[in-house]
């Protein structure tokens, strides 16, 4: 098949897809998760910052830096197993250590990430959690180590993948400033399954404080969208009232229309990014295979009381600044139709006007041309009586009887030429 080309991208899109394999982990274990984005235009950030800042952490440790422009890396930090991955907004780090803590979820576990470093990174935490994996135990112990972590009122438990582990967590933020999660793994359960369980735990965290971010901003503009729905309104009822003041009302409602449509320019990618985040969410709950354990409420049930309100706020908003735009442009169109009629009715009457003076005009004209033509007549007969003065007493008429005779045959000659030229005019 030596004739047969490659797509240029073949190799490089096939790879894409197994650029990021799921880590292998043996319980007991911890995880320690990081994620930090930019906070303002982070899709447009200068990225080799984040390819730097992660080059000085490893050099801290001797490890080889990635590739030139990767978005993602996996090698080993010390007795560490850092993954790093770079996305659309934000960069997530991974720190993978075998063995447990003394003390469940000591903010010394954090310290993989030196203080320095995180001084310097470029960007702010959208989120860091501790990940506490270890074997599965008896009911009771169980359910003590839960009483002790969590907070009760917000834990969410249950078992995934068909018995394979149980997790939990509070989604709450500890006095360190970390969430908490523990993954309780059944003895039969493989290494590749331990590291998908702890990476769509991490997912599921990373994406729905991302998410957030888009609630926050819907709060950020309620007031700004409740005074421009009312300065709609008070100006639909002026397009519903008389037709007095139509074109100030128009340039205002272009000024909410141009507000509005602002507004969208401003939010559609937020919104976009949460609707997206929002549904990664979903999807990362869905593939757990959530069984309810012990009776208490699955992170699913969690979601959909406190996280799933927040998503529907967003989209109701988008849904609500869309329909706001709609109406802006609908009432810009009636307000022109309702200008236009009313000009076409002003040009109406004017054009009315005009066809009366037009018919005065014609009137006048039609007089001035009688006049025109006894004028012409006069000094028409004056110059044919000078012309026929000769014949006068060769045929024994006076001056005057002469003048008599012509004034009849010239006035009549005068008017049809009048009459004529007017004909052809028209």
């Amino acid at each position: 098949m030596s004739g047969f080309a490659d797509h240029p991208l073949r190799y490089k899109l096939t790879n894409e897809l197994h650029a990021r394999p799921f880590p292998s982990l043996k319980a007991p274990c911890t995880a320690v998760f990081l994620a930090v984005k930019q906070p303002s235009d982070a899709v447009g950030r200068d990225r080799s910052q984040d390819l730097a800042h992660l080059c000085a952490l490893l050099d801290r440790h001797g490890a080889p830096h990635p590739q030139p422009n990767a978005t993602h890396y996996s090698g080993d930090i010390g007795r560490h197993k850092l993954k790093w991955e770079q996305h659309t907004e934000f960069v997530t780090y991974t720190v993978f250590t075998e063995g447990l803590s003394v003390r469940p979820f000591d903010p010394a576990e954090f310290e993989v990430f030196p203080e320095d470093w995180l001084a310097a990174m470029p960007g702010v935490r959208m989120t860091s959690a501790l990940v506490r994996v270890e074997k599965r135990s008896k009911s009771e112990s169980l359910r003590q180590n839960l009483s002790d972590w969590f907070v009760p009122e917000s834990l969410a438990v249950s078992d995934v993948l068909d018995g394979a582990a149980v997790v939990a967590s509070d989604f709450r933020i500890n006095p360190a400033g970390h969430m908490r999660m523990a993954v309780f793994v059944s003895p039969e359960t493989g290494k590749r399954r331990v590291g998908r369980i702890v990476q769509r735990l991490c997912e599921i965290e990373t994406y729905k404080s991302m998410s957030m971010l888009g609630f926050s901003r819907v709060r950020a503009m309620s007031p700004r969208l409740g005074a421009l729905e009312g300065r709609l309104t008070e100006l639909m009822a002026h397009i519903s009232g008389t037709d007095e003041g139509a074109e100030v009302t128009l340039d205002s409602l272009l000024q909410v229309s141009a507000e509005l449509e602002s507004l969208i320019a401003e939010t559609s990618f937020r919104f976009g990014a949460t609707e997206a985040y929002e549904t990664i969410v979903n999807q990362r709950i869905k593939v757990l295979r959530e069984e309810r354990h012990d009776g208490r409420q699955s992170f699913g049930e969690f979601m959909m009381r406190r996280y799933d309100p927040a998503m529907r706020t967003v989209s109701s908003t988008k849904g609500r600044l869309q329909a706001l735009a709609d109406r802006a442009i609908r009432a810009g169109d009636l307000l022109r139709t309702k200008v236009d009629v009313s000009r076409s009715a002003q040009n109406q009457a004017l054009l009315e006007s005009m066809d009366r003076r037009a018919d005065l005009a014609l009137r006048l004209q039609e007089t001035v041309e009688g006049l025109s033509v006894v004028a012409i007549s006069y000094y028409a007969v004056s110059l044919a009586s000078y012309a026929a003065y000769p014949l006068a007493s060769l045929m024994g008429l006076t001056k005057g009887e002469l003048t008599a005779i012509l004034t009849l045959p010239v006035v009549a000659v005068v008017w049809w030429m009048v009459k004529r030229i007017r004909s052809r005019v028209h």
